[in-house]
């Protein structure tokens, strides 16, 4: 792990359905509870805007326990799967307190 002390790069405080409708490519920080796991690496994430499916990799979790009830910050990018369907690419999860 680094040891920089300052200021970490954060996408524009959105919500599901601002991120929904968001750019592919596009960063965006979504503040809400994980709520169900899909398969893999795929979660539903909900805000009091809606739900969204996410990709959370594995180092992402850095070995915490996130349930249903936890709430959580995330820096994502913004995607588009074949279908069309927008999801979000989770680079950084940080569990709020």
């Amino acid at each position: 792990f680094s040891q920089f002390t300052g200021p970490t790069q954060q996408g524009p405080a959105s919500t599901v359905e601002q991120a929904g409708n968001a750019p592919v490519d596009s960063y965006v920080t979504v503040t809400g509870r994980i709520v169900s796991h899909l398969r893999g690496d795929y979660y539903t994430f909900r805000d009091e805007t809606g739900e969204i499916r996410v990709e959370i990799e594995g180092p992402v979790w850095r070995n915490r326990e996130v349930g249903p009830d936890t709430q959580v910050r995330l820096l994502a990018e913004v995607d588009r799967n074949s279908n069309g369907t927008v999801y979000l690419w989770v680079k950084r999860l940080d569990i709020v307190e």
